[in-house]
């Protein structure tokens, strides 16, 4: 069974003479343990498909079925709880951490498992599980200000992967570092990807960072064109 599958995905924003299209008849399927890149300019549609694919952007026609359930077909599917799908089946990775300024590196990831209702002793057991898993055990008590970019940006992935998510979804992650810390994290990605049978899905226009992809997806004026 796919991780993503999207069916003639398509996003127009506006009606009439002012009506854009975004993203059209975007189909496409991710494996579990697949790390995919959508590669295009910006302004292409590429974080459009992210965020429809993310339960965040309602797409206006196609299909959009996540670890088996279909939650859109034409508009959001009737009696699915989108926040609940968000939180149980999602993991974000963004081009910025987003760490909360006044936690340390384990009370920021701690937050999304106890959003998900998991007591703060086990919530901060695990967090500091994965961040020792990502080389940061030693950094768990400092607060954002005190971490490289690099090390941020590990902070922030293991806040994604805290509730074990089916799908990752990764917008221009690797864009504000520099080569070296950025394919430290493609290569963290990917074998993430493996060790936890999860879909990552990467929207990115840097392209020091193909190598590290099982597949690239092509994209250009909101369309799939070469993949």
């Amino acid at each position: 069974m796919y991780a993503i599958e999207a069916e003639k995905l398509t996003k127009i924003y506006g009606k009439g003479d002012t009506a854009v299209t975004a993203m059209a008849d975007a189909t496409f399927q991710v494996k579990p343990g697949e790390l995919v890149a959508f590669l295009g300019p910006s302004g292409s549609g590429k974080t459009t498909i992210l965020t429809c694919i993310g339960l965040i952007n309602e797409p206006t026609r196609g299909k959009v079925i996540l670890d088996g359930t279909t939650v859109a077909d034409d508009g959001w599917q009737r009696g699915i709880d989108l926040k609940r799908m968000r939180r149980e089946k999602l993991g974000f990775i963004f081009q910025a951490h987003n760490l909360i300024p006044f936690l340390s590196a384990v009370e920021n990831v701690m937050v999304a498992l106890e959003i998900n209702g998991v007591g703060r002793n086990e919530a901060r057991k695990r967090s500091a599980e994965l961040l020792d898993a990502l080389n940061l055990g030693h950094r768990i008590n400092n607060y954002p200000t005190a971490l490289s970019g690099g090390e941020s940006q590990r902070v922030a992935i293991a806040r994604a992967l805290a509730n074990r998510p089916r799908v990752i979804l990764a917008d221009e992650p690797t864009a504000a570092l520099d080569t070296e810390n950025g394919k430290n994290v493609m290569t963290l990605l990917k074998e993430l990807a493996l060790s936890n049978n999860s879909a990552i899905l990467v929207v990115t226009h840097d392209h020091r960072m193909v190598e590290n992809f099982d597949r690239i997806l092509k994209v250009s004026d909101g369309r799939i064109v070469d993949g």
